[in-house]
């Protein structure tokens, strides 16, 4: 009883404070909310039981070389940022940022079912309806909602509930790491902590750490906030956003990955519901509250981002409200034919694409003056190919 008080102490002292005014008002902050809402979403749901399984007493390892890799990448996309300045978020000044542009408007279409399923999933784990099918069901109905709100109203109302939902889902986050930090403790104290042993290894390893990007990607999106903030400021909130979501993950991962012994039994995209339960009887609804917050508003957001991509690349040919719909026919294909963990594999490989043509960009544009520097996203643009071509799903 005493724990549950404390996580609820917890979440509502966390809310309490991402909702003083004087917070919401600070320009990096607010900068800074857009990608910490990707960056620390479905990927948080998904990686503590499958890093677990995976690589056991390594997954705290396996998380901090993701986020290094996620910062490499945010360093190019930072130069890019500077080099542009400060213009609007439609901006392009070649033919390869209007390559990117493309590449990362059918990686939110991909991302979009990527979220929209996990949230099917989410909402019906506490259910006895918690099957496969009655998931993709549900999934269907939502991202038919939402293809209906973008063709007749767009999504101006939707975003408006961008930070509350934001609020909730990382008060919930503070929440469950005080809850398992609490667990952690006291399997320490009685000589419990858990050593698992990796079931990957070598280039398998590798390869399926290649699927995973996806799971910390949303940084980008400060390149397209040009119209909001300044170039100094999107360069600030990123870096920020990417130090404070990876001190989260590696710290939610080492959690974990000392604290449960890594489960044979049916790892599914919803596993992490029932793990907390061992932790707390009110974390597992917490968790789906705070899923079905993060999956719905970060699909209005990259439905919305695709469609305003898909308008500013055809030059205004296709209105975005048919966009909207074209990024709903492709999600409800997706939908039918792949499962939750097969989606990540192919929303990261769309991703690795976009962050290795941002890399190459920012190669270019930095060998006049940093060439040690360019040699790096040089590097990182054939490592994000690689993760193109070899990234494979969780099995």
């Amino acid at each position: 009883m005493i724990l549950e008080i404390l996580i609820v102490a917890t979440v509502a002292l966390a809310a309490g404070i991402l909702m003083v005014p004087r917070l919401r008002r600070w320009s990096i902050w607010r900068a800074m909310v857009t990608p910490l809402a990707s960056i620390i979403g479905s990927g948080f749901l998904i990686l503590g039981p499958l890093l677990n399984y995976a690589f056991g007493v390594w997954a705290p390892l396996a998380m901090a070389a993701l986020c290094l890799v996620a910062w490499g990448f945010g360093a190019a996309i930072r130069d890019n940022i500077a080099f542009l300045g400060d213009v609007g978020s439609g901006a392009q000044d070649h033919w390869s940022e209007s390559a990117a542009s493309a590449i990362l408007g059918f990686a939110y279409m991909i991302s979009v079912a990527y979220y929209l399923n996990l949230l099917g999933s989410f909402a019906l784990s506490l259910t006895p309806f918690g099957t496969p099918f009655n998931a993709r069901i549900l999934t269907s109905a939502v991202y038919l909602l939402i293809g209906f709100i973008g063709w007749t109203r767009g999504f101006k109302m939707l975003e408006s509930l961008e930070y509350s939902s934001v609020t909730l889902k990382l008060a919930i986050i503070a929440g469950l790491l005080v809850a398992l930090a609490v667990y952690f403790t006291q399997n320490a104290s009685n000589g419990a902590l858990v050593q698992g042993a990796p079931r990957e290894t070598g280039l398998a390893a590798i390869t399926l750490g290649f699927g995973l990007i996806v799971t910390v990607q949303g940084f980008e999106t400060s390149r397209y906030l040009g119209d909001d903030y300044d170039a100094l400021t999107r360069i600030r909130s990123m870096r920020m956003a990417q130090i404070l979501s990876a001190a989260v993950y590696i710290a939610y991962i080492t959690l974990v990955a000392f604290s449960f012994t890594p489960s044979t039994d049916h790892l599914s995209e919803t596993a992490i519901v029932h793990m907390m339960g061992f932790v707390s009887p009110i974390l597992p609804f917490m968790l789906v509250a705070a899923a079905l917050a993060a999956q719905f508003s970060a699909a209005v957001a990259d439905t919305n981002g695709s469609g305003g991509l898909v308008f500013e690349l055809s030059r205004k040919r296709i209105p975005q409200r048919l966009a909207y719909v074209l990024t709903v026919a492709v999600g409800l294909g997706v939908t039918w034919i792949a499962d939750v963990f097969q989606i990540i594999a192919y929303a990261s490989r769309a991703f690795a694409a976009y962050y290795s043509l941002q890399a190459a960009i920012a190669a270019v544009r930095v060998w006049p003056v940093h060439k040690a520097r360019a040699v790096i996203y040089g590097a990182l643009a054939v490592l994000g190919l690689a993760m193109v071509f070899f990234g494979r799903s969780f099995e």
